[in-house]
């Protein structure tokens, strides 16, 4: 027992130095000033109440928070049929679509974000199968709409694996179970499936709501600077206006906000599990 615990030091001090003196650091830029020297500084929460006083700033929170809800929704009402698809099917054809759901994972989120701008620019390919329609004169890049699109697109496969590996793990003897009992198919998916899948719908939606409400270089990229989120305006305020406080005291906002998410979705799957709240 004593080894292993010599043998997790190193892990440590490794999340010490890369996840709890950053998060610090963070967390002291959010509540000081700088003085006149380069050593003073006092505390204020003047950044905090710069925040919650403008509005602009409560409505770009609102509109982040807004995306990333409709992310979530979108992906998942395409990801569940998707992943129910993949668990009805034989192991050989789960393991082919599973690649090809993965496969993309490989590219860098960046690269792939990218292509969506050739796709959606006037003249290249989407607009092109649209036109052949008659509906060529639709904007499609730089709208909400292309921003919304470019986070389905990077976080569709997060919510299809989890909702999948929680389908595969279900004993397929309670179907037979339900059948035997007189159930017809939309009865056993209701009152069977469904609930043994929530474990994996609430790990789909936490892996996709999160980096949504979060993101910043999708916006930027298919937005063209016009649809500003939350993680825009923290990197705005970082790199653009210098504001390394106010951006820190933002940045601390929102890694409230997702840590009232995560308890959030911890009691909801203690709930779905039957288990008791710690």
């Amino acid at each position: 027992m004593k080894r292993f615990s010599q043998l997790a030091i190193p892990y440590i001090a490794w999340a010490a130095m890369m996840l709890v003196l950053p998060m610090g650091l963070i967390a002291l830029y959010s509540i000081t000033e700088h003085g006149n020297s380069i050593i003073s500084f006092s505390l204020t929460l003047d950044h905090y109440i710069k925040f919650f006083t403008d509005p602009d700033f409560l409505i770009i929170l609102w509109r982040s928070l807004l995306i990333a809800m409709k992310t979530t929704v979108i992906c998942l009402l395409i990801g569940y049929p998707v992943a129910y698809f993949i668990a009805r099917s034989s192991e050989r054809v789960q393991n082919i679509l599973v690649l090809c759901i993965t496969i993309p994972m490989w590219i860098n989120m960046l690269v792939r974000t990218y292509a969506w701008i050739g796709l959606l620019s006037e003249g290249g390919l989407i607009q092109r199968i649209l036109s052949f329609f008659g509906l060529g004169e639709v904007e499609l890049l730089y709208t909400q709409g292309a921003v919304l699109l470019g986070m389905v697109y990077n976080f569709l496969p997060f919510m299809i694996l989890q909702i999948n590996t929680s389908l595969c793990k279900m004993d397929h003897s309670l179907l037979e179970a339900s059948a035997d009992l007189g159930a017809n198919p939309v009865q056993t998916f209701v009152r069977v499936t469904l609930p043994l899948s929530l474990p994996g719908v609430i790990n789909g939606i936490t892996l996709v709501f999160l980096p949504a409400v979060s993101s910043f270089f999708i916006p930027k990229l298919l937005g063209g600077g016009q649809y500003f989120l939350i993680g825009n305006l923290i990197e705005n305020q970082f790199i653009t206006v210098g504001e390394w406080n106010f951006g820190s005291a933002i940045s601390m906002i929102m890694a409230v906000i997702m840590m009232l998410l995560m308890v959030a979705v911890h009691k909801a799957e203690n709930m779905t599990q039957g288990g008791k709240e710690e």
